[in-house]
């Protein structure tokens, strides 16, 4: 984790060799460290992403910026989804008082 200029928590979110749903769910609970209960669904991440007592210690207090990488192969392999995937970053970003999700490099 890093911080960006304005002191927000910066983490990256690492799609690299992700081609589906359940890859993208697993790199979700791992590179975000979120909680046992996660339900590893569309609703699940959205709820999670937009709830700042499961962010990573002190990003709600701070912001949270969400870097999504490596994410084109995946877009690519499963359009569909990628475009759900996309419509779930947006809304919690707009429902997470703090946080703000960005795609990085593909």
């Amino acid at each position: 984790m890093t911080e960006d200029s304005a002191g927000r928590l910066v983490v990256t979110l690492d799609l690299g060799g992700v081609t589906d749903k359940a890859g993208l769910m697993d790199r979700c609970v791992r590179d975000l460290a979120l909680p046992d209960w996660f339900g590893r669904n569309w609703d699940a991440l959205a709820d999670s992403l937009a709830d700042p007592s499961v962010w990573p210690e002190g990003a709600a207090d701070r912001g949270l910026v969400l870097v999504v990488e490596g994410w084109r192969a995946y877009a690519e392999a499963r359009p569909d989804e990628w475009a759900v995937a996309e419509e779930v970053f947006a809304e919690a970003t707009d429902r997470g008082p703090g946080l703000f999700v960005t795609l990085g490099p593909g």
